[in-house]
């Protein structure tokens, strides 16, 4: 059963605000047609054409107010930066830690790293992305790559997403420092942090420190949406020294931490979610005659989970879920160039122990409490190597990669073992795989047109929950889920494509993506297990499809109207059906968006549509049904002005402008999306 059922009824069809989308396309691409004579065209000045199908999302940077103001929302939460790119979406279990969809594949499909470092949530409800252990005040930009595009970071099937974090880079700046508050009106939301850096040409070092609180929000039509409150606190530190021109030493530090999270979306709360995140790396600029950019990078990171239902009324059993993580890792590696020829190795490890626990209190205190490990305390060994040379070809580039690594799984607590045995009776205690990944990417150039496409092949472990998992319930489609040690590599062959025109005033690309996913994993209702969870419909076990498939399609559009004003727009169409004919779950439908924005020296403003069609190509087997189409508009305002020895950075704005009860294909049991928000943010920085 969803825990919200209310559906939204837009005024006008999506199909009308899709011909309004069109409609302004035509007229600009018109504009630009009238005078083409005058635009330039875009010539790059590297001598290999840039080929890498990846997105660069800028975090603002408080010492700069263009980069300021440019974003929507400035102090929003990293979630918001990511749902506003081009290729990412957020599956939603309330206003707190939302989980990144690239492609339409999700956590177990991708890798998603902190400059490079393997983190692993501690929640077996993958309550805890590992986005939510960051703060937009610890980044300086993030780097998604699509596909086998992002394989330097691991094996993956879907995509990378590489969160960076923001180091001074010895410039000679001495002190400086801001300060930033915000508030929502929406959810009474308090934001404040502030940031100190030192810098010089030998040495530097950033800490910086945010603090955000928020209560209930409320959807759309004034429904409070309950148990949707957070807070969190985040502290990052990083630093370097020059030990010569050539050599440098970087360290990094991330404490985070959210307690009295709400999820409405779920039955259960999260009392307390906090990592530490540390790194030593060494950097030498010339490495070994022609080798060069050599970085090596130690890094570990411990996560603790808890999640409870005690601030929940009339719950069936009581129960306390922790889950623990702690990953060690490393990475190594150099560039080399040679004629045509940039090269670029890699070799990588990590060692992760993950470990999660359910206990049940029944309302009788005559019962005794029933415990289980949910995640046997299972380690993971990586280690591997990756490859890829980016060849100068005649006005064009080809780029072909590859990975190799081996993974290692140990299940280390007896009693975890034991209890997996009463499925897999012959199950080993450790087992071996072996991943591999092959791409190949070309790109060329024809006057003012630029054209990408690429082949690649790909595979991936099972995650923990689906070698390992034991009794994990899936609010969604409302069954426990049960592991399978035995289960298959996942596999899949990709084809992409890109067409860009490009020139001083329009862009235009059209892209696409197929994913033919061969041993695709997930779960299936198995018929003669009993369930754990009071009120499951079901057990399903993770098994492998014989394959899936997964189309994705997206025009994007850019027009400079003149010196201040922009435009732009994009399209997308997404399809996922396995052998049979079943749509995947979570697959978007027909979704657009179009933003105008303003922007000069001292002033910034915004308006921006988004919204989807009916979402019609759902699956009921996997928890879902229809989400209505929707359409909302945000505005934002922004100013700048000099203070004494520093600079004030003023935005507001407004979210929803036109308070719509909506909810999409990615919002958990349809729980409804936030209503009108009117936000206001102020920095101070010092320079």
């Amino acid at each position: 059963m969803k825990i919200f059922d209310k559906t939204c009824t837009p005024s006008n069809r999506w199909s009308l605000h899709i011909l309004c989308y069109l409609t302004v396309m035509v007229f600009f691409a018109h504009q630009w047609n009238g005078s083409a004579q005058e635009l330039k065209v875009d010539v790059t000045t590297d001598s290999i054409l840039p080929i890498n199908l990846q997105e660069v999302i800028l975090i603002s940077n408080y010492k700069k107010a263009l980069e300021h103001q440019l974003h929507q929302k400035p102090l929003a939460t990293l979630g918001t930066y990511l749902e506003a790119s081009k290729k990412v979406n957020m599956i939603k279990r309330g206003a707190y830690a939302w989980e990144p969809v690239l492609n339409d594949m999700s956590t177990e499909r991708l890798s998603v790293t902190i400059d490079g470092m393997r983190i692993f949530g501690a929640c077996t409800d993958r309550m805890d992305p590992i986005t939510s252990y960051v703060d937009v005040s610890n980044l300086s930009d993030i780097h998604v790559a699509s596909g086998q595009q992002g394989a330097q970071h691991g094996a993956v099937i879907g995509g990378a997403i590489d969160l960076r974090l923001e180091k001074g880079n010895f410039k000679p700046e001495d002190w400086v420092g801001s300060v930033e508050t915000g508030f929502e009106s929406n959810n009474a939301a308090r934001i404040v942090g502030a940031e100190l850096n030192y810098s010089n040409n030998a040495f530097y070092v950033d800490t910086d420190i945010i603090y955000r609180k928020a209560e209930n929000y409320v959807a759309g039509g004034g429904e409070e949406v309950n148990f949707s409150q957070f807070e969190k606190y985040n502290l990052s530190l990083n630093g370097g020294y020059k030990l010569n021109d050539d050599q440098k030493l970087v360290a990094s530090f991330i404490y985070d931490e959210a307690r009295d999270v709400g999820y409405p979306a779920l039955p259960m709360d999260v009392s307390l979610a906090r990592a530490f995140i540390g790194s030593v790396s060494f950097v030498q600029t010339k490495f070994l005659g022609s080798f060069t950019n050599w970085e090596t990078k130690l890094y570990a990171n411990t996560i603790t989970h808890i999640m409870d239902d005690s601030q929940r009324p009339d719950v069936p059993i009581r129960m306390d879920m922790p889950g623990w993580s702690d990953t060690y890792g490393y990475f190594s590696q150099a560039k080399l160039s040679l004629d045509k020829h940039q090269f670029l190795i890699k070799f990588d490890g990590f060692y992760n122990r993950s470990l999660a626990e359910m206990t049940m209190f029944p309302n009788d205190p005559n019962e005794r409490d029933m415990f289980m490990l949910t995640w046997p305390d299972v380690r993971t060994l990586n280690n591997g190597v990756y490859g890829e040379d980016v060849i100068k070809l005649k006005e064009a580039s080809l780029k072909i990669s590859g990975r190799l690594a081996w993974q290692s799984f140990n299940v280390a607590d007896e009693f975890g073992l034991n209890s997996l045995k009463i499925f897999y009776p012959e199950m080993e205690q450790r087992q071996n795989r072996l991943l591999k990944s092959v791409a190949a990417q070309y790109h060329t150039k024809l006057n003012l047109l630029h054209f990408t496409t690429g082949l690649s092949y790909g595979d991936r472990a099972p995650t923990v929950s689906e070698g390992f998992g034991f009794y994990l319930f899936n609010s969604f489609d409302n069954h426990d889920y049960i592991g399978d040690p035995d289960i298959e590599n996942e596999r899949a062959i990709e084809v992409n494509a890109e067409t860009k025109i490009k020139t001083e005033k329009l862009e235009v690309g059209l892209s696409g993506n197929f994913f033919h996913t061969m041993d695709y994993i997930i779960g299936e209702i198995n018929p003669d297990l009993s369930v754990m969870t009071i009120g499951a419909e079901g057990v399903k076990v993770y098994q492998n499809l014989e394959y899936a498939n997964l189309y994705n399609i997206t025009l994007d559009t850019k027009f400079k109207v003149d010196e201040q004003w922009t435009w732009s727009g994009q399209l997308s169409y997404h399809r996922g059906r396995d052998q049979d004919g079943r749509n995947l779950p979570f697959i978007s439908p027909l979704a657009y968006r179009s933003t105008l924005q303003y922007n000069s020296k001292k002033f910034t403003g915004s308006i921006t549509m988004n919204g989807a069609a009916d979402q019609v190509n759902f699956n009921p087997e996997f928890g879902e049904d229809r989400t209505d189409a929707f359409t909302v508009f945000s505005a934002a305002f922004g100013t700048s002005f000099n203070l004494n020895k520093g600079g004030i950075y003023v935005k507001a704005g407004v979210e929803n402008l036109f308070d719509t009860f909506y909810s999409t294909y990615t919002d958990w049991n349809n729980i409804p999306r936030m209503g009108r928000n009117i936000f206001m943010t102020v920095s101070y920085a010092i320079n």
